[in-house]
């Protein structure tokens, strides 16, 4: 788990930098919507592996899912201005 995570940063970091680089791509607020959602599920799994308070598990699962919205969001109005 904590190896998937540590990938996910990385990810966000190559992205931030390719789009400092290349002046294109994906914007911040777009990588950190589009990573959140999945490190916050990460999370509740690598919790309930190592026996955490089924708190923890619950309250990381409860806020990925606006992360996934907000995501899914973001998205749709991208494509939507694309189309139009």
């Amino acid at each position: 788990m904590d190896f998937a995570l540590g990938v996910l940063a990385l990810e966000a970091l190559v992205l931030w930098l390719l789009r400092r680089r290349r002046q294109g791509g994906l914007g911040l607020v777009d990588v950190v919507g589009h990573l959140s959602a999945g490190a916050l599920l990460l999370l509740a799994v690598r919790s309930a592996v190592v026996g955490a308070p089924w708190t923890w598990t619950g309250a990381f699962l409860l806020a990925s899912f606006p992360a996934h919205v907000f995501d899914l969001q973001r998205r749709w109005r991208s494509e939507s201005a694309r189309e139009s």
